[in-house]
């Protein structure tokens, strides 16, 4: 697979981040228009539309990012390496939908956030060498993580 060329990855990167998106939409949507609608939420808290568009730009910037790790050469271990937590943090970001929105647990979702947040730091410290490009392009992701930590905890506040 290593034969594949960069705008094929970059296909494929966000095909996957983008699916794993849609997955862990589903446990939202159960929630979003029943359980979290009778959360108290702080003034900050965003409009419900604006999480699908965020979310959607954040994926694709994912699959842009972790294909330039994948380009770099699957034969590296340090590629390897990033791959590896890239996936984990993956996972654990839909997972953190199944934990707040699935299992109503805002903090239980916390301590998955706060695991999240730090994998996502780790991908970006771990990518940089690499690819300094795919670095930077996990930056807004850990933003917007970082704020919807705060939002998660907030919740957990209020409520």
């Amino acid at each position: 697979m290593d034969t594949l060329s960069l705008p094929v990855k970059i296909i494929i990167g966000i095909v996957v981040c983008l699916g794993v998106g849609f997955l862990s939409g589903i446990a939202t949507s159960g929630s979003i228009n029943t359980w979290y609608t009778t959360l108290n939420k702080p003034a900050f808290n965003p409009p419900n539309w604006l999480f699908a568009p965020a979310w959607t730009i954040l994926y694709t910037l994912m699959g842009i990012s972790v294909a330039y790790i994948w380009h770099a050469g699957w034969k590296n271990a340090a590629v390897k390496t990033a791959i590896f937590i890239f996936v984990a943090q993956l996972l654990l970001n839909a997972f953190w939908s199944v934990a707040f929105f699935g299992m109503q647990n805002p903090p239980f979702a916390l301590a998955v956030i706060l695991i999240l947040w730090v994998l996502i730091f780790i991908c970006i410290v771990r990518f940089k060498p690499i690819k300094a490009l795919a670095a930077y392009l996990l930056v807004p992701y850990l933003l917007w993580v970082t704020f919807a930590t705060v939002l998660n905890v907030s919740i957990i506040l209020v409520n």
